[in-house]
């Protein structure tokens, strides 16, 4: 991630305005081991601070869908994810925003745990290059996760729709949503 210099000043006044949360990205393009945890040690750094200020993390470590070993890049951020969710302390929970996995159901222990609240899929850069059939596919997936991980009527009501499609304003509304 690029510096953020002023974000305590910025998350302060965003905590006054009544946000909600905030969300830092970064980019995964390889199976690095020591990348990828570092990409993660660096998210829920950040996401302390958040965490500290009153607000929710959104931590997005994207797999670029270029990433010639996007498979295993995707199992070693599994495993530095969970990792870091389990050294959370108790009552602290983060988002997550993450890119659909090669492999069926590969986040699905991370949608269950506990300092998890929620967890959206990002499949923006799937819909520019595999058009209708892949924007169908993406929203049948994303929709599964943000399904399973509504944890409740007293969940917010974050990530409840997913853009689909070629044409603005297109939006396909998942199952349990309220709009």
């Amino acid at each position: 991630m690029k510096p953020m210099p002023g974000l305590e000043a910025l998350l302060a006044r965003a905590k006054a305005k009544g946000i909600f949360g905030t969300k830092m990205r970064s980019v995964i393009k390889q199976a690095n081991p020591a990348g990828i945890r570092a990409v993660v040690e660096q998210q829920f750094e950040v996401a302390r601070q958040i965490l500290a200020a009153g607000l929710v993390p959104i931590i997005e470590p994207e797999v670029d869908i270029h990433c010639p070993d996007k498979a295993a890049a995707e199992d070693l951020l599994k495993a530095a994810l969970k990792a870091r969710l389990d050294a959370l302390p108790e009552g602290q929970q983060v988002m997550l925003k993450l890119t659909i996995p090669t492999q069926d159901n590969l986040y699905a222990d991370l949608i269950a745990h506990p300092r998890v609240l929620k967890v959206v899929a990002l499949f923006g850069r799937l819909l520019a290059r595999g058009g209708q059939q892949a924007a169908r596919a993406a929203a049948r997936h994303g929709g599964e996760l943000l399904a399973r991980a509504d944890r409740g009527p007293d969940c917010p009501a974050v990530g409840r729709r997913v853009r689909c499609g070629a044409g603005p304003g297109h939006r396909e509304h998942l199952p349990g949503s309220k709009t």
